[in-house]
């Protein structure tokens, strides 16, 4: 049996970073989240999560290393995991708790697995993710800067129709399109936070320029259909996909159901 490995946190407003941590943690053993609720987040951090529990648990529940999402109970101990179910290593990151933690580790017999910044360093390429024969190839283009819930959502939505290949823009392209300050997140970290989410088959850097950067990729890939939301419906794709015989289809944005609607403009300020 493999080994039953938790982490104890918040994932409140999730990054290339956190990501980086659960694919490390996910590499000792079979990799459970044990998320904190809004309240115990609250009372950790002196201040209202950025994004509530029901949004934190899809956004985890979506990355490809996380096995089980569990939202911690009322008798939650930020220094403590539940002892009812089998625990063998508890992951944690350089943190004020990591001796309460440690002396609980030892007194239950778990193993307590702390990573360092340098453990956590770069964004390696995910490799594809696995498929069944006979699956369409689904293509979505995009910029995905501040990567959140609603990106989520497009990508579940998307792969529903095939495995889905993400080509996202280059640093280049972007700053063309939508001018200088962007994009926030350099291509390889954008690459890497898309790539870790499990409804993407792979996510690819574009090479080529303007609204149909993805064209060499495409060229390669021989995508069955082309994804966009509401807003990505320009730029000359439609007349694109005419060309090209490839089915063009245009996804409403809207958000997961109960969960807010996102967007990135409003979560980067600018």
């Amino acid at each position: 049996m493999p080994k039953q490995v938790v982490i104890s946190g918040g994932f409140d407003d999730i990054k290339s970073r956190d990501l980086r941590f659960l694919e490390e943690a996910s590499k000792l053993g079979e990799l459970t989240v044990l998320l904190w609720p809004d309240a115990a987040l609250e009372k950790t951090t002196g201040q209202p999560p950025k994004f509530p529990l029901a949004e934190r648990s899809y956004f985890l529940n979506a990355v490809r290393y996380v096995k089980n999402v569990f939202v911690a109970n009322d008798a939650f101990g930020i220094d403590k995991l539940p002892t009812e179910n089998r625990v063998d290593i508890w992951a944690d990151v350089q943190n004020k708790w990591v001796p309460a933690r440690k002396e609980f580790c030892q007194i239950q017999n778990i193993t307590y697995r702390v990573f360092s910044a340098d453990d956590l360093k770069g964004f390696p390429e995910p490799p594809p993710m696995p498929s069944a024969p006979g699956r369409k190839k689904v293509i979505a283009t995009g910029c995905y800067d501040w990567f959140h819930s609603g990106h989520v959502r497009f990508t579940e939505e998307a792969s529903a129709y095939g495995d889905l290949y993400v080509c996202l823009g280059s640093d280049a392209n972007v700053r063309l399109l939508k001018g200088e300050g962007h994009p926030l997140l350099c291509e390889q970290e954008r690459r890497y936070v898309l790539g870790s989410i499990k409804f993407v088959k792979q996510a690819l850097v574009t090479t080529g320029s303007g609204w149909v950067d993805a064209d060499p990729e495409i060229r390669r890939l021989k995508p069955d259909i082309y994804v966009v939301n509401e807003d990505g419906d320009k730029g000359g794709k439609r007349e694109y996909c005419q060309e090209l015989g490839i089915e063009y289809l245009v996804l409403k944005r809207t958000p997961a159901p109960g969960l807010p609607k996102r967007s990135s403009t409003d979560l980067r300020g600018f």
